[in-house]
């Protein structure tokens, strides 16, 4: 029943895009995951991440994110967090690479649910969107609020492959949809933000060590509401996760 609600979301999913003015790109995106696990309760997860266009090679984006969470019980979790991110343009041949700076504060309530197949997932995120001022194509001081954006994420974890003398030393497919809707008083034309659909393979060598793989779809509505990106992406990701207590 859970696997049908996914694979009905990522269909639906679907019926937004629009093959009109459709400017497709490749890119890379590096990642290191560390958690700090501070007790039954209380993780603070930090994020790098380095993002980058293949063809031309040219940076593209870079963020810095830290949430803390907090577990309240029967599979739900709370988090609060900020992220840093840097923007450069979308199209890696503009002359003018200003690399744009943004403040997002968040908010997010997941939930994991583990069945025998597997783990599900859902996250539900609330994000403040603050851009650098730009001012004739150079940075001036200050912050401006440009908008709200929610984000809903379905996704599914399952195991493919179990080491017999090492139980944590595990090989697991992930497959997950995450919807991102804009919110506020300067969106005009693209309510519908983005769509993101992710596959890859995440091998665990310990409950405290993994690494993964995989590919991810991004489909983006641009300001004026008729532009569209397709962006296909290779992703790595490191996780570590580090015990305190």
């Amino acid at each position: 029943m859970k696997i049908t609600i996914l694979l009905q979301f990522i269909l639906i999913s679907f019926t937004a895009f629009s093959q009109k003015n459709t400017t497709h790109q490749q890119l890379l995106w590096y990642a290191y995951y560390n958690t700090l696990q501070f007790g039954d309760k209380w993780f603070l997860t930090t994020e790098i991440q380095e993002r980058h266009f293949i063809a031309p090679l040219a940076q593209h984006q870079f963020l810095l994110r830290s949430h803390l969470h907090y577990n309240l019980g029967k599979a739900w979790d709370v988090a609060l967090g900020m992220c840093l991110f840097l923007q450069n343009p979308h199209n890696p041949l503009e002359n003018n690479q200003l690399t744009v700076p943004e403040l997002r504060p968040h908010w997010a309530l997941a939930r994991r649910e583990k069945y025998r197949w597997g783990t599900l997932l859902q996250r539900y995120k609330i994000e403040a969107r603050f851009f650098h001022n730009v001012v004739q194509g150079e940075l001036v001081d200050g912050y401006t609020f440009a908008n709200f954006r929610l984000r809903y994420q379905l996704g599914a974890d399952i195991p493919i492959w179990k080491n017999k003398n090492i139980t944590t030393n595990t090989i697991s497919l992930k497959i997950s949809n995450e919807i991102m809707l804009n919110v506020g008083e300067n969106i005009l034309y693209n309510v519908f933000d983005q769509n993101r659909i992710y596959l890859a393979v995440n091998y665990a060598f310990n409950d405290y060590l993994q690494i993964e793989g995989g590919y991810l779809n991004w489909y983006q509505q641009q300001k004026n509401g008729k532009d569209f990106y397709d962006r296909d992406i290779i992703r790595f990701i490191i996780f570590h996760k580090i015990k305190l207590y």
